[in-house]
């Protein structure tokens, strides 16, 4: 499958007081045609971040200082780096080729503002058509993700509809536009499981109706093994590791992906049974470990190399991984 977006060695700092934070430090991944990617790890190991910095949508103190966000072209397959583009250009990427479900709709919709109201403004920002016909576009997209009764929730605001209503809006809102790609950051946090298990079905039907790519932004791995075609895995701002669902989730290479999936809960577990959790917590933003920055937690540590050695991405068995167990040396 050809690639749709790349990114390559992207590195988002936060230029604090105490010092600078490298929450992503040389992410590079990559999202082909009409798969979908999950990108997981524990909280706080960049995903967000990356996912806010493929847009630009970053803030201060945060800065992108490195690397590049490659569009392709589907006729030419000319790319566009993201990260160089002007602001006019990058405000016609936004909705048209790549859209974003944040993580909590309630405070990425305006409460002031009707449903309706902002996916029309989405929809007249990026094409010439007129209000009714965008009004149009908007209750055919809210019948699309499975609101009901969608011609009188088009004039509901934000706070008249429940938790996975607001989230379904927000899908609608992001599709509207038809994107080749849509970033969906934790799209079921705080909702119930069943709400949950839609929600999931709706992004596979409209994936497959409107041949989009996703980027699937979470932490469950149950989630990950549902939906996703390819996983990438992240530790302390970098992808440690990448390739198929069924390869990763089943044989992980990297030790810290074969911690995540042992702590995961199972069918048949006795009920004096422990999970097994992942050995350590994660180091501070400031004291980075030095060489692998997986080590101080390892099982496979081993003294002098990975402590001092940073691990290059090799391929295993079909799988990019980042550790010195699966290199002759380091990068």
């Amino acid at each position: 499958m050809q690639p749709l977006l790349e990114v390559r060695e992207l590195r988002t700092h936060f230029e604090l007081g105490d010092g600078v934070v490298k929450a992503v430090d040389g992410v590079s991944l990559t999202v082909r045609r009409g798969r979908t990617l999950a990108v997981v790890g524990e909280s706080g190991c960049g995903k967000s971040v990356t996912a806010r910095s493929i847009l630009r949508l970053v803030e201060k103190p945060a800065r992108i200082v490195g690397g590049e966000v490659l569009l392709y072209d589907d006729a030419s397959g000319e790319p566009l780096d993201l990260l160089a583009a002007k602001d006019k250009r990058l405000r016609q990427v936004r909705w048209a080729d790549i859209a974003m479900v944040f993580q909590e709709p309630m405070a990425s919709l305006s409460l002031v503002h009707t449903v309706g109201d902002q996916i029309v403004e989405a929809v007249r920002l990026h094409e010439n058509v007129g209000k009714q016909a965008a009004r149009e576009r908007a209750i055919e997209m809210l019948q699309r993700v499975g609101i009901p009764d969608p011609q009188r929730r088009v004039d509901s605001y934000p706070f008249e509809l429940s938790g996975g209503m607001r989230q379904r809006a927000m899908i609608a809102m992001a599709l509207s536009c038809r994107p080749r790609l849509l970033i969906a950051d934790e799209p079921t946090t705080a909702l119930d499981v069943t709400t949950q298990a839609q929600i999931l079905d709706l992004l596979q039907d409209l994936q497959q109706e409107l041949g989009m790519a996703i980027m699937l932004i979470t932490h469950d791995l149950g989630v990950a093994a549902q939906v996703a075609d390819e996983v990438a895995v992240m530790y302390l701002g970098e992808v440690v590791e990448q390739g198929p669902a069924s390869a990763v989730l089943s044989r992980p290479k990297h030790p810290y992906t074969q911690a995540l999936v042992r702590s995961v809960p199972r069918l048949g577990l006795r009920g004096r049974e422990r999970l097994v959790a992942v050995r350590g917590t994660v180091p501070p933003p400031y004291e980075r470990p030095s060489g692998c920055r997986f080590h101080p937690r390892c099982d496979a540590f081993m003294a002098g190399t990975c402590d001092t050695t940073v691990p290059a991405r090799v391929r295993s068995d079909g799988i990019d991984v980042a550790c010195l167990l699966y290199g002759e040396e380091g990068r």
